[in-house]
């Protein structure tokens, strides 16, 4: 009789690990290859302009080349353009470059059958001061920005050329690349300035923005050995979408490189996004725990945020993570 009772509580223990293995739902990698080749040249055209500070001829002839591809791969793109005022009162011409899916199905809360509406945003614009960088003669020459804002629209572009040529996306996706992120107040300043960074998604957010089911915002996302961690505002206003992105990378096989640990809060373009335009919005941005010159790498506003140190293998796992969630949502 004993034996009896302990075969059937075998049987019984196998069937309720068949039940949950067979309710753990694996989403397969997507075939669709992001190229990291092809997001690379992206990111060396864009420095081939030279640093990309506000007001200057670099910057508005890169807003034009930007312009021009988006366009080239289908999008319709809208200049937003406003004069914004920078923490030493600098008046900033601005441009928020913003590339629309020409097919806008209706918003998903309003149409159970439509596709769900992905904002993907980077800023574009170069910090004019070195101001982190080892060597103080540095301070006040301008970055070249291949990290920190070249490698977050490359990306994007790639990304919009890939929807091009792949109709099978879960979700409708539109790009906005937002400028004046980068003139928050220097290091070697003592002025003020809580709200100098970022202006340019502040103004965005502010003006009637569409509505978006979520956001994705692409922050240094080409460094070598970059890591990515769940960043504080983003784990606040959109952990959902966290846990979203996050899963998308185990799938893609990037579980490496997106770490499931929390880092610090960052002031950066997803905050307006969250709190004034109203749409959960996460930081995919680089952090090096353990780096001593700061945690956003040894790049981070020096002159060394050039091509040399943009790793095509840190491009490929964020915009294959990308393709994963577009493709799988």
């Amino acid at each position: 009789m004993n034996r009896i009772y302990y075969f059937a509580f075998l049987l019984m223990a196998f069937s309720c690990c068949t039940t949950k293995k067979s309710q753990q739902v694996t989403v397969p990698a997507v075939a669709i290859e992001f190229n990291a080749d092809s997001a690379y040249a992206f990111c060396a055209a864009q420095c081939a302009f030279g640093p990309r500070t506000m007001n200057s001829e670099a910057h508005d002839r890169c807003a034009a080349w930007i312009q021009q591809q988006f366009q080239r791969y289908g999008y319709d793109v809208t200049l937003q353009q406003a004069d914004l005022r920078g923490y030493d009162g600098t008046v900033l011409h601005a441009t928020n470059i913003i590339a629309a899916s020409v097919e806008r199905p209706a918003v998903s809360q309003q149409s159970p059958t439509a596709k769900p509406r992905l904002l993907v945003c980077a800023h574009w614009d170069s910090r004019p001061w070195a101001d982190n960088d080892p060597d103080s003669a540095n301070w006040h020459k301008p970055v070249m920005a291949a990290n920190d804002g070249a490698s977050g629209v490359a990306v994007m572009l790639e990304l919009a050329r890939l929807l091009q040529q792949h109709d099978s996306a879960a979700v409708a996706v539109d790009f906005v690349c937002f400028d004046a992120e980068d003139w928050g107040v220097p290091q070697w300043s003592d002025a003020a300035g809580a709200d100098s960074w970022a202006l340019g998604s502040q103004h965005w957010s502010a003006n009637s923005p569409k509505p978006y089911d979520y956001g994705i915002l692409l922050d240094m996302v080409g460094g070598q050995g970059a890591k990515f961690y769940r960043e504080g505002y983003s784990m606040e206003h959109a952990a959902a979408i966290v846990e979203k992105v996050w899963q998308a990378a185990a799938a893609a096989g990037y579980g490496s490189v997106f770490i499931n640990r929390d880092s610090g809060y960052i002031t950066d373009d997803h905050v307006s996004v969250n709190e004034k335009a109203g749409i959960p919005c996460v930081d995919i941005i680089n952090h090096y725990p353990d780096c001593r010159q700061s945690s956003f790498g040894p790049t981070w506003h020096t002159v060394s945020d050039d091509m040399q140190h943009i790793d095509r293998n840190t491009l490929r796992a964020v915009g294959q993570t990308l393709v994963q969630l577009i493709f799988t949502e």
